[in-house]
């Protein structure tokens, strides 16, 4: 609102110190992070107090972990504070008219929403298992569809692709011809299924080169390929994310760093000049997605006060399923999904840790009359938190004692750290 306020005042020919920052950036993008983790902190406690009249606390499965049962009663639903704190960033200071934050701004209404309805149910219903599985995912998969449909239709996302040019200058004396060639980013927008892909010269991959036909009905195929992809990047990440929510401060922690990488990664992508010298894809307007990331990591270090150990909120699904959906939708709309797996290592490893022990668990239980497990629990973070488990009980026994929570979380922030700066690496990997 702030951001309009002051284009409005311009446009009116009203002049005061200060009235063109609103045209950086990097201003709004200060203002936003500062608002949001403000917001977080003067909020959260009112919201954990209203929580805690509400008796919507915890309620834990014991699984014999050190500390489990002390969490039980802690309130839950914390996310709410992370959805406030974002949405009064981006309300102030994003360009509401642009359509890569309005798809953010419902991204984070549709799966805080889902995840609400899922903590609701816990809580209030009193059914440990909230929403089934199917619904959540089937939510989940209405919401990639949205984005996917309107990437594909709306004539306001395009990209500018670099056009490669060959400039020849015959040298008369000597009687040759040298050539030099060079890319620069076309004047002409164009709507593309290109995306970023790391370890080729010119980062681009197009998923037309996966349609199995050609000429109209391939032009069909690739963005129906583009769309599925779409739904499957931003289920993953809304899945992962929730998967990773079960020590105190490691989702929230987790999540920030990818958030500051996705917020670089938006504000080179929306520059032509940095763009073009990095040789990555130009995509108008996607600047503003740098500013709502800038609200999502404010949200998240000022949720982390309260969440960090011992967690005076949890932040639920509320919490969880949105972060992962924002991750999700940004990486898409940036065209930078296909880097996620590496980005968000921690959430696809903790995700991959549950599939290989559920199947694993499931053939050796059909083959032996006994199900066997790959490691003492999942997710993988649990894994490091359990007692040892007996001899021959899993594949992969902790070499270690039990480690405690909080060592786990900062461990964990560290290989996240590693994983954002390997990231942003490959931008000059050829």
């Amino acid at each position: 609102m702030i951001y309009h306020l002051f284009q409005y005042l311009e446009k009116a020919g009203v002049d005061f110190p200060g009235i063109g920052l609103m045209h950086y950036l990097s201003f709004r993008a200060m203002l936003a992070a500062v608002t949001a983790v403000l917001m977080s902190m003067l909020v959260g406690k009112k919201i954990i107090r209203w929580l805690q009249s509400k008796q919507i606390g915890e309620t834990v499965r014991d699984l014999g972990l050190e500390g489990q049962i002390q969490k039980k009663g802690t309130p839950t639903m914390g996310g709410i504070i992370i959805i406030l704190s974002i949405m009064t960033g981006v309300l102030l200071f994003c360009d509401l008219t642009n359509i890569y934050v309005k798809l953010l701004v419902a991204a984070t209404i549709w799966c805080g929403a889902l995840g609400f309805t899922d903590d609701y149910i816990k809580v209030f219903k009193k059914r440990k298992e909230g929403m089934s599985e199917k619904g959540k995912l089937l939510g989940q998969i209405v919401l990639g569809f949205i984005v996917g449909l309107t990437v594909w239709m709306s004539p306001d996302i395009v990209v500018r692709e670099k056009v490669e040019v060959k400039e020849s200058v015959e040298r008369t004396l000597e009687s040759e011809t040298t050539v030099t060639t060079g890319r620069y980013v076309s004047e002409d927008v164009v709507k593309s299924t290109k995306t970023t892909i790391p370890f080729v010269k010119n980062h681009e991959f197009d998923y037309r080169w996966l349609s199995p036909v050609k000429g109209v009905w391939g032009w069909y195929a690739k963005w129906a390929i583009y769309v599925l992809m779409i739904i499957v990047v931003i289920t993953a990440c809304s899945n992962g994310t929730n998967l990773t929510d079960g020590l105190d401060g490691l989702a929230a922690g987790t999540s920030a760093i990818v958030g500051v990488v996705l917020g670089i990664l938006a504000w080179l992508g929306g520059n032509l000049i940095d763009s073009n010298y990095l040789n990555i894809m130009y995509i108008p307007g996607s600047g503003e997605i740098a500013i709502f990331m800038s609200a999502f990591v404010g949200a998240l270090i000022g949720f982390l006060w309260y969440n960090s150990f011992p967690a005076q909120v949890f932040m639920g699904d509320t919490g969880s399923l949105t972060i992962g959906g924002i991750i999700g939708v940004s990486a898409v709309l940036m065209r930078k999904e296909l880097l996620i797996p590496l980005l968000c290592g921690i959430f696809f490893v903790e995700s991959l840790s549950v599939l290989i022990q559920r199947v694993y668990f499931k053939a050796t239980r059909k083959k032996y009359g006994q199900g066997r497990r790959v490691w003492s629990m999942t997710p993988l973070h649990h894994h490091f938190q359990d007692k040892p488990a007996p001899a021959g009980a899993v594949i992969f026994p902790k070499p270690v004692p039990a480690q405690h929570e909080a060592k786990i979380t900062v461990r964990f922030w560290i290989v996240g750290i590693i994983l954002a700066v390997s990231t942003l690496a490959l931008l000059k990997l050829r």
